[in-house]
């Protein structure tokens, strides 16, 4: 108890210092601004976002990012539940049963039930966060090349698995990123590799670049191709609420569910863990189980707050969870937690066991950054839920020049170069055609980061077993690990089979 008391003071002198708490509050704002407008969301903006936060210290950095991060998943319940369109994809649920209260004249009741699900949700996976985060941190000191090796090879399973009727172009996107970690010298054996004779690929294809063009441009392009406009609805566009204050009705009403706010909870917190499932997963069975358990399960789908609970607080409870294999292990398991984890290793500052004992203050830092990032959010969309919907009449195209815009300028400033704008331009073009395609580009920016992970740990574990792969059956940690491999490969293939 006194190492948590020491170290959590050691947290709040970090999150207290003035470019921190300045780079929270402008990533919270930036975040509730992308949330809220239909087919932008938070992989764009932290895309765009990333060059600036390298030149930050590393917990101001982060605290953007992660702000960004929450307040999209926050505000993307803001179109959903005012004109039926999400704002986030993780908000499509909300649109189930957020819409009919908009329609029945109740959307300042349904925006504030929204965010208070919200913000329950990621209070406590903050909570989970610096529970889980510390025992699977404490637990890992036992993992070695081996059980690492096995650790990444799982989460490059999860991967796959979480894209269900996509599984095929999920692993063509994972080998992609993969086979591009390997360009360049190799960090192991210094050979030069598919460079073809170029010598602007010795050091490789950087990350941020690709996650530039993938995500910003990518986006930027199919906001001016005009695809993402907000769909049209016979009724009239709601008209701001009249009245003033916070609606506290609204607010007690979430409450009245206790049973449904934990539970949803704990599908986030519990889902989000697992790297590569994400919140997709975690809402649905939060949204089916509340239904299943409610006494009116028809009403689901037309106006039921409790259905909006469900799918509000499930998602946002995955925020905080996401972030334990990235902080415990060093494995990203989302594109957004990847392009977080090069803000650690542009300042030599690497995610795993040894951060917690090493850099207390920046771990404890981050714990207390999420939990001020809630709510700050909170009382922020509270405080202008009467006239969010303007938020949602911003122009798709002029988005788009100024994503477009954002995105070649931070990709040249990394470090003035005009190959990284090329490269990032090249994987803005793959990234639309990926996308009108409907072919998944997270596994490939995961392939990108947890390559040379992967190479690394596995070019050790092969000279600690004189070249042998027997090994990773060797260890019980590893055999575990490989074990739960084969039971999810299996039944994702019984699953396939069954509906052939």
């Amino acid at each position: 108890m006194d190492l948590f008391i020491h170290n959590f003071l050691l947290g709040v002198g970090e999150i207290t210092q003035l470019s921190v708490l300045l780079s929270l509050l402008a990533g919270s704002l930036i975040g509730i601004l992308v949330g809220a407008i239909p087919g932008l969301g938070p992989a764009a903006a932290i895309a765009v976002l990333l060059p600036a936060t390298f030149t930050m210290e590393p917990l101001a950095g982060l605290s953007m990012l992660l702000a960004v991060y929450c307040g999209a998943w926050y505000a993307g319940a803001i179109p959903a539940i005012l004109i039926n369109t999400p704002g986030t994809a993780v908000a499509v649920l909300s649109t189930y049963d957020g819409y009919p209260m908009t329609r029945r004249g109740q959307a300042k009741r349904a925006l504030t039930i929204a965010f208070t699900s919200s913000f329950v949700g990621g209070t406590l996976s903050v909570i989970a966060l610096t529970l889980s985060a510390t025992l699977l941190a404490q637990f890992s000191k036992k993992f070695g090349a081996v059980e690492f090796t096995a650790a990444i090879l799982l989460g490059l399973i999860l991967i796959i698995v979480a894209h269900k009727g996509r599984m095929l172009s999920a692993i063509m996107m994972l080998g992609i990123g993969l086979f591009i970690t390997t360009i360049g010298l190799s960090g192991s054996t210094g050979t030069v590799r598919y460079t073809f004779g170029s010598t602007g690929l010795l050091n490789g294809i950087p990350l941020v670049p690709v996650v530039l063009g993938v995500f910003a441009i990518a986006q930027a392009l199919i906001l001016l191709e005009g695809g993402c406009q907000p769909q049209k609805d016979p009724i009239d566009f709601p008209k701001p609420d009249k009245s003033t204050g916070i609606d506290w009705q609204g607010i007690k009403s979430v409450f009245g569910f206790p049973r449904t706010l934990f539970r949803s909870s704990a599908f986030g917190i519990g889902i989000g863990i697992l790297p590569g499932v994400g919140e997709f997963l975690a809402q649905f069975f939060s949204y089916n189980s509340a239904r299943k358990a409610s006494k009116d399960p028809d009403s689901f789908g037309k106006g039921n707050p409790e259905g909006l609970i469900a799918s509000e607080t499930s998602n946002n409870a995955v925020t905080g969870a996401a972030l334990v294999p990235l902080l415990a292990l060093g494995i990203p398991g989302e594109a957004l937690t990847a392009m977080m984890m090069s803000v650690f290793t542009v300042h030599n500052v690497f995610p795993g066991p040894r951060l917690f004992s090493s850099q207390p203050d920046l771990v404890y830092g981050i714990y207390i950054s999420m939990l001020m990032i809630n709510v700050f959010i909170f009382i922020t969309l509270l405080s202008l839920s009467r006239w969010s919907f303007l938020i949602t009449k911003i122009d798709n195209r002029m988005l788009g020049i100024i994503i477009l815009t954002l995105a070649l300028i931070g990709t040249y400033s990394i470090n003035l170069e005009m190959s990284n704008v090329w490269i990032a331009l090249f994987f803005g073009v793959f990234g639309y055609i990926a996308r009108r395609l409907g072919i998944p580009v997270v596994p490939m920016i995961l392939g990108i980061v947890l390559g040379p992970i992967l190479e690394y740990r596995l070019v050790q574990t092969l000279v600690i077993s004189d070249g042998s792969l027997g090994i990773l059956l060797d260890r019980p940690i590893a055999l575990g690990l490989f074990a739960f491999m084969l039971i999810i490969i299996a039944t994702s293939i019984f699953s396939v089979w069954k509906k052939t």
